[in-house]
């Protein structure tokens, strides 16, 4: 093998060359470091230079943070003919969120409501001037177009991370929000939140877990009451469908499969007002009759403090649970916190009717983490996926245009005409609450008038529309067919 080692050494010696060349390290310098790993034993480097500006006769680049809905759309939608795409963001997948309480019961598969990035937008996969980097953006260089991000590496015994700087002639930020906890001890030590797979893939294990230990010998009647309740506080879409999820799995599948607990499990939602406060009074009714019938508990109160085995309601009322999932709404995560830039209403990055922060150049965002500014005269829009995907699309469309017209580089795009400004239409809402029932609210907002429906129709309409919505006709041909194994043969409860 010496012409192997020789060949290997060779290309290691090239690219240090070229690095030394250039002054900036590309992005495949790190094959450079895991080959030359190989050889020596010298400590890693600490941080790389990452991307440099754009030459103007190259694409310009366009730098998207984060890979939810309003990232992703934006990032199917844009032109890379026109531009180079760099996208960065700690997880190399978008997740179908509408879908993602199915998977914490076995009622649908993990992957089928995760959509790999590369699929979305293929240019970072192939092209030569666009590239996915599994990173979190720390911080962001306003004066100087220029992005921070350190690498995510997964635990103590793979590589130390590093830092590395982006530098872009448009910036997309799309870095949604992170889960709220008002402030309440021992929410982030005890509970589970419901937004990413690996959330789902948590809530599945100790569920599993709690089912299997409680059928244990030894387990006291009281132990195993508290290891079999399941809490959820927040009664908003995701934690109503979490439940009626939930209650599903109970009578379809724990009932017939641990025959020897099924009397011990149950359901309670807390929730400190209405569930369900943006649908119509008839439909909440609706959801509050079906969900109390199905068995799950509903409890009005708001949570003063979190351990490890109970919560504490403000009354002083103690709640033992087995599995605690707090969906109580969203808030700005802390690097838009750490922006010195305008904000809106609520703390999100204050963007004008185009879009555009407008403090800044070259400077857009969109999604959970942006708002109107109060000088526009428009209401911040609610944290939705209808909304995300909305504005990513308006935005590809405008960025499209610009890079079109010679706007594309930095600061090159003042006094352009940008059109149309963005404006949000809500198409309705949508929420399933187990047995074969949803409801549908088609009203634009809460005091217009317009059609709604709730039952198994609504249910129907429910399961049809997702299943167009999600991304890939591959995901949709996994979803379908895990309806139909679970409809036929129930849920898998294998804890892997």
């Amino acid at each position: 093998m010496a012409w192997f080692r020789k060949l290997t050494q060779t290309q290691v010696s090239a690219l240090k060359k070229q690095h030394h060349h250039h002054h900036i390290n590309h992005p495949f310098s790190l094959l450079s470091y895991l080959s030359h790993s190989h050889y020596t034993t010298e400590a890693p480097p600490t941080q790389y230079a990452g991307l440099g500006p754009t030459r103007p006769e190259e694409k310009p680049r366009v730098v998207v943070l984060g890979t939810g809905w309003a990232g992703c759309r934006f990032m199917k939608g844009i032109d890379t003919n026109i531009y180079d795409v760099v996208c960065v963001s700690p997880r190399n997948h978008m997740v179908f969120t509408p879908l993602l309480a199915s998977t914490c019961v076995g009622t649908l598969e993990f992957r089928s409501v995760a959509e790999p990035i590369g699929r979305i937008q293929p240019a970072i996969s192939r092209e030569p001037g666009s590239y996915f980097f599994l990173s979190n953006c720390t911080a962001i260089d306003i004066d100087n177009h220029m992005v921070h991000c350190q690498t995510v590496t997964d635990g103590v015994d793979t590589l130390d991370p590093w830092k590395f700087k982006i530098s872009y002639d448009k910036l997309v930020i799309a870095l949604g929000a992170q889960p709220s906890t008002f402030g309440i001890h021992g929410v982030e030590e005890h509970a589970t939140f419901l937004r990413e797979v690996y959330h789902a893939q948590e809530i599945r294990r100790k569920l599993l877990l709690n089912l299997m230990l409680s059928d244990m010998p030894g387990i006291s009647e009281e132990e195993k009451r508290r290891l079999l309740h399941c809490v959820v506080v927040g009664g908003g879409p995701t934690g109503v469908e979490f439940s009626g999820e939930l209650s599903d799995f109970i009578t379809k599948d724990v009932h017939e499969r641990y025959s020897h607990v099924k009397d011990y499990i149950r359901v309670t939602l807390i929730e400190a007002n209405d569930i369900l406060s943006s649908f119509d009074d008839r439909l909440r009714q609706y959801a509050t009759k079906q969900l109390t019938k199905s068995g799950v508990q509903l409890v009005r109160g708001i949570v003063k403090d979190v351990k490890s085995q109970k919560l504490i309601l403000n009354d002083g009322t103690e709640v033992p649970y087995g599995l605690l999932v707090w969906s109580t709404g969203v808030g700005p995560s802390s690097l838009v916190n750490s922006l010195t830039i305008p904000k809106s209403p609520g703390g999100r990055i204050g963007v004008d009717e185009w879009l555009r922060v407008p403090s800044v150049q070259d400077v857009f965002s969109i999604g959970d983490c942006s708002g109107f500014l109060e000088s526009t005269g428009k209401p911040t829009l609610p944290a939705l996926a209808q909304v995300a995907e909305r504005q990513g699309k308006y935005l590809a469309i405008l960025l499209n245009k610009i890079g079109e017209a010679g706007g594309g580089h930095a600061n090159s795009s003042n006094g352009m005409e940008l059109g149309q400004p963005f404006v949000y239409r809500h198409l309705g809402s949508m929420a399933t609450i187990g047995r074969y029932k949803a409801l549908v609210d088609l009203r634009q907002n809460k005091d217009s008038k317009g059609l709604s429906l709730a039952g198994f129709t609504s249910w129907f309409i429910w399961r049809s529309a997702y299943l167009t919505r999600v991304i890939s006709w591959r995901n949709r041909f996994y979803v379908a067919i895990n309806w139909l194994t679970t409809m036929v043969f129930g849920r898998d409860i294998s804890r892997i």
